[in-house]
């Protein structure tokens, strides 16, 4: 059964709780020709004013960001054993700006072990590294779904004004 929820607040704690045990999505692009291309990532996310919002530390692939300007629509799926899931439909876009880049840097410093202990720092030498790149994730569609009775929650961003 699934039920569309009137708010993100509705899904928040299973959301955080699935998505901090699992730490790894599949994220999956589309080229020019509508085929898909996966990888997977570690994107974290945060509630700003009631709403998700995700934040993807990254290099800039030239196949990313092919994949990302021909079409910013893109999808993290998690899974994991007993199949308790979290699906996210996005709207991806470069955000390069040094203080999101700190912010960023910030959060996956907070946000870790959770991640999966994803230290940036093993990648990047700073949030200055001119190697580091952000995708900004704004989230229009998270489904979330129990294993054990396969219970299906589905929060959508309100239609844009």
């Amino acid at each position: 059964m699934t039920l569309k929820v009137p708010s993100f607040a509705s899904i928040e704690a299973e959301f955080n709780t699935y998505v901090g045990a699992i730490a790894y999505a599949t994220m999956v692009t589309v080229d020019a020709k509508g085929r898909p291309r996966t990888r997977v990532l570690i994107p974290i996310w945060e509630n700003v004013d009631g709403t998700p919002l995700g934040w993807l530390a990254t290099y800039k692939t030239p196949v990313k960001a092919a994949h990302i300007a021909g079409n910013p629509h893109t999808n993290f799926s998690y899974w994991t054993q007993g199949n308790n899931s979290v699906a996210i439909d996005a709207v991806a876009e470069w955000a390069d700006a040094p203080d999101v880049k700190s912010h960023v840097w910030r959060l996956y410093k907070k946000t870790s072990p959770r991640g999966a202990g994803y230290d940036l720092g093993n990648f990047w030498r700073s949030p200055e590294d001119p190697q580091l790149h952000v995708l900004r994730l704004t989230p229009w569609r998270i489904q979330v779904i129990r294993g054990m009775d396969l219970r299906s929650r589905i929060w959508q961003a309100p239609p844009a004004a």
